[in-house]
């Protein structure tokens, strides 16, 4: 449980918020499929990413982890061995998600497990189009749900068109080709993050990409690398919002991804009028990098819909505390997708932004809000959801009385120290 206070001088100083997650997660997953040692900096220890960690040392990886540093010593695809313990996932979706595609090409016995959250969320997403290749793979509701037993083997490539923009089904589709014999492709219905595309290429991997589809062909090695994982834009995004609706505030945050199929919050800030600017626009691994300012913005109302969805997906909950401080309706649509996340985060969202006294009111995919509201001071719950209890804990910088958020311990998930950096800003 964590409380916040209404900020009434304003949020201002630099911060660097902590390694990108999503590139974390790959960077030990890539390393220890590669070829040699690779060393990476940035690492994020959020709880997620340590489950990566643990799951590949039970595949008999040998992996050191200090802090944000973490060296991983590959030894090729052959370098993995049938563990002798069941592989716990804990709240991570990428872990399982995309280990299902690693381990479905490996001709021994694994069983995936993790908590109360992973157990409720859609895995025929991955495990029907990988029984397609050949691995054979069953679990709870015929495979959709875990505990999941895979036994790899001979895997052949498939042309898989998904209904589902998602990073974590074209990466595991990707991973899974790496060792299938022929071409695996992936076509989309809307570009989802690459992160997947641009660190494979980065290991030495060659990744044909063609619009909406990417492709991969069987037999290919990775060499190791030394990663720099850049800043995460969706920790980022809790104060861009706060930046720009706490009154007189200015956050510099740096080292920043802004790699464009995760950029929607930007777009998104700027089409409501936020004062936004990148600075010192560079790459690393052939992921942009920036430093962003963001300071108080009179802000309006906004529709969000398309192909811009999958781009600020995880961004949805904090762009809903937004709205309800921007002039007049913004309406959030085409975003089923958030009803399989951690929890169905259009219920969550609208039901405890509620409590604050937002109006905010939940569609078939999304959510409509009317702007500005004065947010007021109550008790909220994350829902054992990351994304939802730091979007409430923003809320409560701006809201009359302080905001209590009960099941706070979630938001290690993906950002240790983010009631630190509040207390640092102030």
């Amino acid at each position: 449980m964590s409380k916040v206070e209404q900020i009434t001088g304003g949020l201002n100083g630099t911060i660097k918020v902590p390694g990108d997650k999503s590139i974390s997660h790959r960077a030990v997953m890539f390393g220890a499929i590669a070829e040699g040692t690779t060393t990476i900096e940035g690492f994020l220890p959020g709880e997620d990413c340590l489950s990566t960690i643990d799951c590949f040392r039970k595949l008999g990886i040998h992996i050191e982890a200090q802090g944000d540093k973490v060296k991983v010593e590959g030894k090729g695809w052959e370098g993995l061995t049938e563990p002798s313990e069941i592989l716990d996932v804990g709240n991570s979706g990428t872990t399982t998600r995309l280990m299902l595609g690693i381990l479905s090409t490996r001709p021994f016995h694994t069983v995936v497990i993790g908590d109360a959250s992973i157990a409720k969320r859609p895995m025929s997403r991955v495990t029907d189009p990988l029984r397609q290749m050949g691995a054979v793979i069953d679990g709870r509701n015929n495979g959709n749900l875990t505990p999941l037993s895979i036994r790899g083997g001979q895997t052949k490539g498939i042309d898989f068109i998904s209904k589902v923009a998602s990073a974590q089904v074209k990466s595991s589709l990707l991973l899974a080709g790496l060792q299938s014999e022929g071409v695996t492709t992936v076509t989309e219905p809307h570009l989802s993050r690459d992160h997947t595309e641009r660190m494979l290429r980065a290991f030495g991997v060659d990744v044909e990409i063609d619009g909406l589809t990417v492709s991969v062909k069987g037999g290919q090695d990775l060499k190791a690398q030394h990663v720099v994982v850049p800043g995460d834009v969706s920790s980022a995004a809790f104060f861009l919002v706060a930046g720009a609706i706490v009154p007189n505030s200015q956050i510099v945050l740096e080292n920043v991804g802004v790699n464009p199929s995760r950029t929607g919050i930007i777009d998104v800030l700027q089409q409501m009028g936020a004062k936004l600017e990148l600075i010192n626009e560079r790459e690393s691994n052939g992921e942009p990098v920036a430093d962003i300012i963001i300071s108080t913005s009179d802000l309006k109302g906004t529709e969000i819909g398309g192909d811009i969805i999958p781009r600020l997906i995880d961004e949805i909950p904090v762009i809903a505390v937004l709205a309800s401080q921007a002039q007049g309706k913004t309406v959030i649509r085409d975003a089923e997708e958030l009803k399989v996340k951690e929890t169905n985060r259009i219920d969550t969202v609208v039901s405890e932004l509620r409590k604050l006294g937002a109006e905010i009111e939940a569609t078939d995919d999304g959510m409509v809000i009317n702007g500005p509201v004065q947010l007021r001071g109550n008790t909220v719950d994350s829902h054992g959801d990351h994304r939802i209890g730091m979007a409430m804990a923003i809320a409560g910088c701006v809201a009359n009385g302080s905001v209590t958020v009960e099941n706070s311990e979630a938001i290690a998930v993906s950002y240790p120290n983010f009631f630190d950096h509040i207390k640092k800003l102030t």
